[in-house]
């Protein structure tokens, strides 16, 4: 393998995790014995390691090599003798049950072991695993509810797209010979606002506009208590609460344009 534990291994282990007597696994030791000829032979023992301390049994030093040349390591007699030496403590560790020092990973054996199965039950959760026709159900199911959801997030989206635009239609009132351009940037969430008044028409819309008669700069708060009556586009000029570039009298044609009522 490139990095990490084969395919094989991978697959024994989740087997371990959840076919294994676990009172059993916690007095087996496990030596790992990792030799690649390529990168990752570190990253797959501490692999190994974790997994069968997740297990809950017990990790041994290991074997951890990297081998350019299968027949110059085979012959090695350094090599070797090192060989001969792990396996003699390994004799030593499982004859006297050498204690180790406790692990974090042995935590979460505990919670996990929450979830404890009789043999019918895990038989029955090994045959609807390898039931085709639930596995394609419950795809299914989590497709549909991904769709569903994907939806109500399009919604919200489609939501922010139109927000106060329809505050500003229901609550407009030409004045006559009166056209203007208005662009509301909300700072706070990069948004602007544009609010185009051609005598009895009106055109509201999300984007940028350059030459606007008024360009206004507030915060989407600001905007929000302007279409509830709760202050007026004047007001909140002269309070400070935005600032604002073009002509006063259409700054105060704004607030005759749209008549909003407290709520």
């Amino acid at each position: 393998e490139w990095l990490g534990i084969g395919g094989l291994m991978a697959q024994f282990l989740d087997a371990c995790w959840l076919y294994a007597d676990k009172s059993k696994l916690k007095n087996i030791y496990m030596r790992p014995v990792v030799i690649s000829m390529t990168v990752g032979e570190r990253e797959a023992m501490l692999t190994l390691i974790k997994a069968w301390e997740r297990l809950g049994g017990v990790p041994c030093r290991g074997i951890c090599a990297y081998v350019e040349d299968a027949m110059d390591f085979e012959t090695s007699d350094v090599y070797m003798k090192l060989v001969e030496d792990c396996s003699e403590d390994l004799y030593r560790t499982v004859s006297q049950k050498r204690a180790f020092f406790p692990s974090s990973t042995n935590c979460s054996v505990t919670v996990s072991s929450g979830l404890e199965l009789t043999p019918q039950e895990g038989e029955q959760l090994s045959e609807l695993v390898s039931n085709d026709n639930f596995v394609k159900k419950q795809k299914e199911d989590i497709k549909e509810l991904s769709s569903l959801f994907r939806e109500k997030i399009e919604q919200g989206r489609d939501e922010d797209r139109h927000e106060f635009i329809s505050n500003l239609k229901e609550n407009f009132k030409p004045v006559e010979d009166f056209s203007g351009v208005f662009a509301i940037t909300m700072t706070d969430i990069e948004k602007t606002l544009v609010v185009e008044v051609e005598r009895e028409k009106l055109h509201c819309f999300y984007g940028d506009r350059e030459n606007a008669d008024v360009t206004a700069t507030t915060t989407r708060d600001v905007v929000n208590r302007l279409v509830n009556g709760r202050t007026t586009f004047q007001g909140a000029f002269m309070s400070g609460a935005m600032t604002a570039k073009g002509e006063f009298k259409n700054i105060r044609i704004f607030d005759q344009l749209f008549q909003f009522n407290v709520l």
